[in-house]
């Protein structure tokens, strides 16, 4: 590989603290050799030939923390291959996947198959998580210490929730003593069972069984409670309303966690729903624009730190149903960037501020040296035209599965390069 130079692109890299016009230098072996305002056609070689990015924005590459892949078991919503063609296209090259396949991911064998998979297949950035309980059963504890050796990234039980309190004391202690990352599902069952959209007036007015918000409170409540007495790394994967941010807000103080929102409860609500549009039936639900709002709050009050895809693939037969009966979850691993620029767009959130909670905060969180352009590292990057107009249209995604909560959405802010190890795996 030669080395590659990129001038005159606005970088923003919030671990290095770099919001500024300047260049970046790729060496021979696909790492960053300098980045920032020093590197300009004044300093590089004359003889080099350098790509001008005209002020475009280079941003290190996302780090997503919540994907669900077919693979194995659902090859048909996902595999590897399209996960990773659909990912940099929207400039993310590290996903952190779930353990709901099939079989679950619980044992160390499976492991052993799935980084084989993902090595073979993928060219983005794998982290594979386990659950954590055998089967997503609830019942049982996996091996933490054995799963972590074998380079589990964190445990989940993915779109489950530990129900059992003596249990998640458990899992707690025993991620505690041996370093492990806990990603929870918020959501009691009791107070959520049957129910598929958030519990208020568009839940009467369609005639569906609701979710009220106490579902997610609670469970947060009881686990932060926990904390006090077994402070692990202790992370809510995803809150969905105004209640979860004022209680984060007393506790964040008190306890050492992190919080999770899905870039759809920051960009839609419950009246998008519509006429039982079951493309947007999601977990946690679509709740008020009151929720959304508080959620942007917490944003910028720094009581969320990761902003995640929450990418769900499934085929159109189980979309096409009543809302009941219908899947839960939506494609959106390349539409999580744009979407997320939507928040600065219209002055919601500082774009440096967006770019930290989808790069540096979720890396420092895994505790992975992604996520960031310092100098050394891999050259995981994308180049981004912000201001570039464009519609979501299902049927140009790249994911195999085509069900995006954002239909026919305009757009401002498209990817145009994504480089891994400073190859370029993606150009529109």
């Amino acid at each position: 590989m030669k080395k590659q130079y990129f001038l005159n692109a606005h970088i923003i890299d919030p671990k290095n603290l770099i919001d500024e016009i300047g260049g970046l230098i790729i060496d021979e072996n696909g790492k960053i050799e300098a980045v920032g305002k020093k590197v300009n056609k004044n300093n590089i070689p004359s003889r080099e030939k350098y790509i001008d990015l005209k002020s475009k924005y280079l941003f290190p590459g996302i780090v997503d923390m919540r994907v669900f892949v077919g693979e194995p078991g659902y090859e048909y919503k996902e595999n590897f291959r399209t996960l990773s063609n659909a990912a940099l296209s929207g400039g993310v090259t590290s996903a952190v996947t779930m353990p709901n396949t099939s079989p679950v991911i619980d044992n160390v064998s499976i492991v052993d198959f799935l980084k084989r998979r993902g090595r073979d297949k993928s060219k983005i950035n794998i982290y594979p998580t386990a659950s954590l309980t055998k089967n997503l059963e609830g019942k049982n504890m996996t091996e933490f210490g054995l799963l972590q050796n074998k380079g589990i990234i964190g445990f989940t039980d993915g779109i489950k929730t530990i129900q059992n309190t003596r249990l998640m004391s458990r899992i707690m202690r025993s991620a505690f003593d041996v370093g492990s990352l806990v990603m929870q599902h918020a959501e009691d069952y009791e107070l959520a069972e049957n129910g598929t959209v958030n519990d208020g007036i568009i839940s009467t007015k369609l005639g569906l069984q609701g979710i009220t918000d106490l579902a997610e409170k609670i469970i947060i409540d009881r686990d932060l409670s926990l904390l006090e007495d077994f402070n692990c790394r202790y992370h809510i994967s995803q809150i969905s309303s105004a209640k979860s941010i004022e209680l984060i807000n007393k506790r964040k103080n008190e306890v050492d966690f992190t919080t999770g929102v899905s870039i759809n409860n920051l960009s839609l609500n419950e009246n998008d729903i519509g006429d039982f549009r079951t493309f947007l039936k999601l977990s946690p639900p679509l709740r008020t624009e009151n929720d959304r709002v508080e959620l942007i709050k917490g944003i910028n009050k720094n009581l969320i730190d990761v902003i995640v895809s929450d990418h769900k693939p499934e085929d159109e037969e189980s979309k096409r149903l009543t809302f009941t009966q219908a899947a839960t979850g939506a494609s959106g691993i390349e539409t999580l960037l744009p979407l997320s620029l939507e928040l600065f767009h219209n002055g919601s959130v500082k774009l440096s501020k967006i770019i930290e909670l989808l790069t540096s905060n979720p890396a420092k969180i895994l505790k992975i040296n992604k996520g960031n352009l310092s100098i050394g590292n891999d050259a995981d990057f994308c180049i981004v035209d912000i201001y570039k107009p464009w519609i979501v249209k299902k049927e140009k995604l790249i994911s195999k599965s085509k069900n995006t909560s954002i239909e026919n959405k305009k757009l401002q802010g498209k990817v145009l390069n994504t480089f891994i190890k400073g190859v370029e795996l993606f150009k529109i």
